[in-house]
């Protein structure tokens, strides 16, 4: 697992802790009230120690997302600042924000297209084809490529959160990620429920995403209605 002392400009591990965390809280998966797990059930599954986990759970503390109570356990409180790292280059509605959520369409293990730019190790990668959802609304149709030499990705193991996925299941943390917003056009194995048709051109983000390698080990593009959602940066 990487520590903050691997990669240049990598996240200390208690704040990626924190991140997820507070992606889960944004996205609803946490609500307000939910007591979370026993401290030492949550490092295990996390594979951290507790020391780490509990500077995590600090973290949301100040920001007012948790309430730690003494002999009961830490609660989720909503209404706090939900800042994030992650957060700062994110789609929302027109009208503001939007809980996440994606339909999967396709998961396959396939050779790199030449036309990819470079990332990763491996002469394979997994494809994943998505829907994006914010507040039920159809937003964007989405295509990710997870470099082959990270690990097999199983469909039924998927969830909203591939960053989560990437943790709990392949053993690696996304530190950090770059965007780049164009325009382009929607692709032709977009569904017909997109609410955008294959060769209309719309708002187009291509990303790329690191672990604690040199290479980035994803590369994924969104092509999202501007219609109906917008891309926002947020530096605090």
């Amino acid at each position: 697992m990487p520590t903050a002392s691997q990669t240049s400009g990598a996240l200390p591990l208690y704040v990626q802790i924190s991140e997820l965390l507070i992606r889960d809280i944004a996205a609803g998966r946490l609500i307000d009230g939910e007591r979370l797990p026993p401290e030492r059930d949550m490092a295990e599954e996390l594979g951290i120690s507790i020391g780490t986990l509990r500077k995590a759970l600090a973290d949301l503390t100040d920001k007012g997302l948790l309430e730690r109570i003494q002999g009961s356990g830490n609660y989720v409180r909503q209404g706090g600042t939900q800042e994030s790292v992650y957060a700062m280059f994110r789609l929302e509605l027109l009208s503001g924000g939007g809980l996440p959520r994606a339909d999967i369409l396709t998961v396959d293990r396939l050779p790199k297209p030449d036309k990819l730019p470079a990332f990763g190790t491996g002469r394979e990668g997994t494809r994943i084809r998505r829907l994006r959802y914010l507040n039920e609304v159809m937003i964007a149709v989405e295509e990710i490529w997870l470099d082959g030499d990270c690990g097999m990705v199983r469909q039924d193991l998927l969830s909203d959160s591939l960053y989560r996925f990437y943790q709990k299941h392949l053993g690696f943390w996304i530190v950090r990620a770059e965007d780049r917003v164009t325009i382009g056009k929607v692709p032709d194995w977009a569904p017909d429920v997109f609410s955008k048709t294959p060769g209309t051109l719309t708002g187009y983000i291509e990303r790329f995403s690191w672990s604690d390698k040199a290479r980035p080990v994803e590369y994924s593009r969104t092509w999202f209605d501007t219609d109906k959602a917008h891309y926002v940066q947020r530096l605090k």
